[in-house]
């Protein structure tokens, strides 16, 4: 009986590292749907999204999404860091779709899916870790105080205008300081959410609602993160140079909700 135990619990353990090995860390299921379903427009700093296409290869969305879901948290908590915070931008991107398509094509905004009781953030509709989640928990829970990179703002994504581009490929761990800092740099570029005009700095209200982040230790303060990037806020020197030295005014611009599909 005991050596039956003991090969029983071999077993158990060997299909649980088979388990874990066969999650593909190259993220290669989500890389080809927004691959083939994310569009830039012309200035490559906005995304746009073809709902309607991802809803034609909701098949292959779901496995993608059941992959996620099947990892443990054992499993999950033994990654790199980078292996990790990949995991969770992936999932809140992935799970922000197939919420989407849960209505799609009849809403006009992510909103829509919320009520006056509960946000759509806070609706519980997928598994991940072993619990079930709702995409609050992987922004505010996990990746912003576990990780404390700002720039996670830049590469999550609310499937809304207002909010910076879902990329056109999936975000990996050999890639992803590559890939937050030209999130970042694509984000304050585009000049219908980040831009200096009429003598004073315009910027989206993700700088606002997170301001805390962006002085978590990468930036002393928010306008540091202003002065970094200059050179995306402004084509012009003079204009450049007072962000530098932080003597613009800041206002916020309103957040556009709408839903950020292509036609939009």
């Amino acid at each position: 009986m005991k050596h039956l135990l003991a090969c029983l619990l071999l077993l158990s353990g060997f299909a649980q590292a088979q388990a874990q090995a066969r999650f593909d860390h190259g993220h290669t299921g989500w890389d080809s749907l927004v691959g083939k379903h994310v569009k830039w427009l012309p200035d490559h700093k906005q995304s746009r999204v073809d709902y309607a296409a991802f809803k034609a290869d909701r098949v292959e969305l779901k496995k993608v999404l059941d992959a996620m879901s099947a990892v443990s948290k054992a499993e999950f908590d033994r990654w790199p860091r980078e292996q990790r915070m990949a995991f969770l931008v992936n999932a809140y991107n992935a799970f922000t779709v197939e919420l989407i398509l849960t209505r799609y094509p009849n809403l006009k905004s992510i909103k829509d899916l919320g009520s006056f009781v509960q946000s759509p953030w806070k609706k519980k509709f997928f598994t991940l870790l072993g619990e079930e989640r709702h995409l609050d928990w992987i922004e505010h829970e996990q990746l912003r105080p576990l990780y404390g990179d700002p720039r996670i703002h830049a590469a999550v994504n609310c499937a809304s205008i207002g909010c910076p581009a879902l990329r056109n490929e999936a975000f990996t761990a050999a890639k992803l300081e590559v890939q937050l800092e030209d999130g970042m740099q694509r984000f304050l570029a585009d000049r219908t959410r980040n831009r200096v005009r009429a003598g004073q700095l315009e910027v989206n209200a993700i700088f606002k609602w997170f301001r805390e982040d962006f002085e978590n230790g990468r930036f002393a303060s928010v306008e540091d993160v202003f002065a970094r990037y200059a050179v995306q806020l402004s084509d012009k020197p003079d204009e450049q140079a007072r962000l530098r030295d932080k003597r613009l005014p800041v206002a916020y611009l309103d957040y556009d909700w709408a839903l950020n599909a292509v036609g939009r």
